[in-house]
């Protein structure tokens, strides 16, 4: 199979750009109440977990994209490193589907701000450009052994996205 590249620039993240995906978490005052800044976290299907990860850099190439269904997934880098996430917008968490590679969107997520991905978003990624960096991420205890549906975009469609930083 012959693959295509898609050449995607990474957009800037800001509240607005995210909408489709989920919610980008910046920071408030102290003591703000809730509000449509703050994100919506569906973690009632499991028990949640706060973890801190530590990926290595890969190159910002994008061959598969994944999906949890029964989770918001939330995303936060830390010492404050600018970092890339590929999504596509979830259609119906709860029904089988593959996302359209020519809907998918790559973001620049700053390094001060939290990403909230809504449950059934489609992401690749974190993507960097350091040699490694520190995830804070908080999903449900078995997200990665029981709710990770995951798509090759280039084996289903013959597509591979390239990150323009």
């Amino acid at each position: 199979m012959t693959l295509t590249t898609l050449r995607l620039k990474a957009e800037p993240a800001t509240p607005e750009a995210i909408a489709p995906y989920g919610t980008l978490i910046t920071p408030g005052e102290d003591g703000t109440p809730f509000g449509p800044a703050d994100a919506a976290l569906e973690l009632g299907r499991g028990t949640p977990r706060l973890y801190i990860m530590r990926l290595n850099r890969k190159p910002l190439l994008v061959r598969g994209i994944t999906r949890h269904s029964r989770v918001t997934q939330c995303l936060a880098a830390m010492g404050g490193r600018d970092w890339f996430i590929c999504l596509a917008a979830p259609q119906n968490p709860d029904a089988p589907e593959s996302p359209d590679p020519a809907r998918i969107a790559c973001f620049r997520i700053g390094g001060g701000v939290a990403l909230a991905l809504k449950r059934g978003t489609w992401h690749a990624g974190p993507f960097f450009e350091a040699e490694s960096v520190d995830f804070l991420n908080l999903e449900l205890s078995d997200t990665n052994e029981t709710d990770h549906h995951t798509v090759r975009l280039d084996q289903e469609f013959g597509t591979v996205i390239e990150i323009i930083p």
